[in-house]
C-alpha cells in the first residue's frame, strides 16, 4: 500500500509539474512569436499566416481562413498586406486557372534565416541530451498533446 501512494504521489507531482511546465512553453511561444513578428515588422495574424504556409505549402485564401481561424472575409486584406511586404504572392493555380494559391517569396524570406539561428542552435543542444528512443518518447508525446490541444480548439470555436 506504501509504495502504491508514493508512486500515486510522485505520479501527481510529475503530471503538475509538466503541466506549469507546458504552460511556460506556451506562454514563451506566443512571446517568441511576437517578439520574431515585430522584427520581421509582422503582426501576430501576418506572422500566424506565414508560418502556416511555411509548414502547409501554398494554400488558397479559404484554405488560409480554415486552418488559421480566421473570418474569411479579413483574409484577402491579410494576403494583401503579406503581399505588399513582398512575402507572399497571389498564382494561377495550372490546373484550374479560376482559383489563385498563396506562396511564400522564399528570396524574400531567405534574408530573416539569421533570426532563427539562435534559436535552432539552442534546440540541437538540447536534443543533444537524448537518445533516440528518449527522443521518440518526446515525439510521441508532442503529437499526442497537440491532437489534444486540437481536438479542444475544435470543441470551443463549435466545429
Amino acid at each position: 500500500m506504501g509504495e502504491f501512494v508514493a508512486t500515486e504521489e510522485r505520479r501527481k507531482s510529475l503530471l503538475e509539474a509538466l503541466g506549469a511546465a507546458a504552460r511556460e512553453q506556451g506562454d514563451l511561444t506566443v512571446r517568441h512569436r511576437d517578439v520574431m513578428g515585430a522584427r520581421l515588422g509582422l503582426g501576430p495574424t501576418e506572422e500566424k499566416t506565414l508560418d502556416l504556409l511555411r509548414r502547409s505549402g501554398p494554400l488558397t485564401a479559404g484554405e488560409i481562413a480554415q486552418r488559421a481561424g480566421l473570418a474569411p472575409a479579413t483574409v484577402s486584406g491579410l494576403i494583401d498586406r503579406l503581399e505588399g511586404k513582398w512575402l507572399v504572392r497571389r498564382v494561377r493555380d495550372l490546373t484550374d486557372r479560376r482559383r489563385v494559391i498563396v506562396e511564400i517569396n522564399h528570396e524574400r524570406l531567405a534574408g530573416f534565416a539569421e533570426l532563427f539561428e539562435p534559436y535552432a542552435a539552442a534546440l540541437e543542444r538540447v536534443y543533444a541530451h537524448y537518445t533516440d528512443d528518449e527522443l521518440a518518447v518526446i515525439l510521441d508525446w508532442v503529437h499526442r498533446s497537440t491532437a489534444a490541444q486540437a481536438e479542444a480548439v475544435r470543441a470551443l470555436a463549435g466545429e
